[in-house]
C-alpha cells in the first residue's frame, strides 16, 4: 500500500469533485430535455413519431424517422470513410514518418481539428456541393454530409489514435522488435492491442460529433426531410432541424424537437454503454 501524502489527497480530492460536477452536468440536461419533452411524451404515443405519414409539425404529423435515419447514415458513413484514414495516418506519425515529417503532418491535422464547423460547411456549400451537382444533382446531398463530417472528425480520430499509440510502452515495442517480428507484425500484434482503449475512445467521440453536429450538416444536407434512396438524396439530420425550427416552434412543436434532442443524448448514451461492454469484453 502506498502512503497518501497531503497533495496526494489535495489531487484526490480535486478529481472527485470535478468527476462529479461532471457527472451532474450530464444529469441536469438530461433532466432538462425530459421536462421540456414530457409533455408531448404524456399527450402522444411514442408509435407516433415512427408510424406519422410525414413531418409537418403544423398539421400534428412528427415522424421523425427520416431525419434519424439520415443523421446516422450520415454518421456512419463518413465513419467508415474517417476510421481508415485517421487509424493511418496516426501509424504513419507514430511508426513510418521520419520524425520532422512527423511533427509537420501532426501540426496540419492540429489545425485541421482547430477549424470551425461553419467553415467546413461553408467550404462544402461553395466548392462540394457544386462538384457532386455536376456529377449528379442535386449537390445538396447525404454524399455531401458524408464527405464533410468525414473531414470534421478525421482530425479527432487521428489526434486520439495517435495519442493512445505514443502511450505505448517503449519495452513492449523492443520487445517486439527483439523476437524479430517485422514492423507490421510489430503493430498489429502489440501496439494496437495495447492502445484499443484510447483507438476506441477516439472513435466513440468522433461517431458522437457526427451525430450532434448541426451547421455544417445543415448547409450541404438539403434539408428535405425524406429517407435517402442512394447517397445523391437530399437528407435532413435531427440537429438541423432543431437549428432550423427552434425559433419558431411552439407548442407540441417546440416539445417535438426537444424529443430530437433527447434521441440524440440517448444515442451517445449509447454508444459509451457499447464502448464500455467492448472494453470489459476485452479484458474478460
Amino acid at each position: 500500500m502506498y502512503r497518501l501524502i497531503p497533495t496526494d489527497r489535495l489531487l484526490i480530492g480535486i478529481l472527485r469533485i470535478c468527476a462529479i460536477n461532471t457527472a451532474l452536468v450530464v444529469v441536469l440536461i438530461l433532466a432538462f430535455l425530459l421536462l421540456e419533452s414530457w409533455p408531448v411524451l404524456m399527450q402522444l404515443s411514442l408509435t407516433r413519431f415512427v408510424t406519422d405519414t410525414s413531418w409537418h409539425p403544423l398539421e400534428g404529423a412528427y415522424n421523425l424517422m427520416p431525419m434519424l435515419s439520415g443523421t446516422l447514415l450520415a454518421s456512419v458513413g463518413a465513419l467508415l470513410l474517417a476510421v481508415p484514414l485517421g487509424m493511418a495516418s496516426a501509424l504513419f506519425i507514430v511508426f513510418y514518418a521520419p520524425s520532422h515529417l512527423a511533427t509537420l503532418y501532426k501540426r496540419l491535422i492540429e489545425l485541421l481539428a482547430g477549424i470551425p464547423s461553419v467553415v467546413f460547411g461553408f467550404w462544402g456549400l461553395t466548392t462540394l456541393v457544386p462538384l457532386i451537382n455536376q456529377w449528379h444533382p442535386p449537390g445538396a446531398s447525404l454524399l455531401a454530409a458524408i464527405l464533410v463530417l468525414t473531414l470534421m472528425v478525421l482530425p479527432l480520430i487521428t489526434l486520439t489514435a495517435y495519442t493512445a499509440l505514443a502511450a505505448v510502452p517503449d519495452e513492449l515495442i523492443h520487445n517486439a522488435a527483439a523476437l524479430g517480428l517485422s514492423r507490421w507484425g510489430m503493430i498489429s500484434g502489440v501496439a494496437l492491442p495495447a492502445a484499443s482503449a484510447g483507438i476506441t475512445a477516439g472513435i466513440i467521440l468522433a461517431a458522437a460529433r457526427a451525430l450532434g453536429e448541426t451547421m455544417a450538416v445543415l448547409m450541404v444536407a438539403g434539408n428535405v426531410v425524406q429517407y435517402p434512396e442512394t447517397v445523391f438524396d437530399p437528407i435532413r439530420a435531427l440537429a438541423a432541424n432543431i437549428a432550423l425550427e427552434m425559433a419558431y416552434a411552439m407548442g407540441d412543436h417546440r416539445a417535438v424537437l426537444f424529443v430530437s434532442g433527447l434521441l440524440l443524448l440517448l444515442l451517445v448514451m449509447v454508444l459509451s454503454s457499447i464502448a464500455g461492454f467492448l472494453e470489459k469484453q476485452r479484458h474478460a
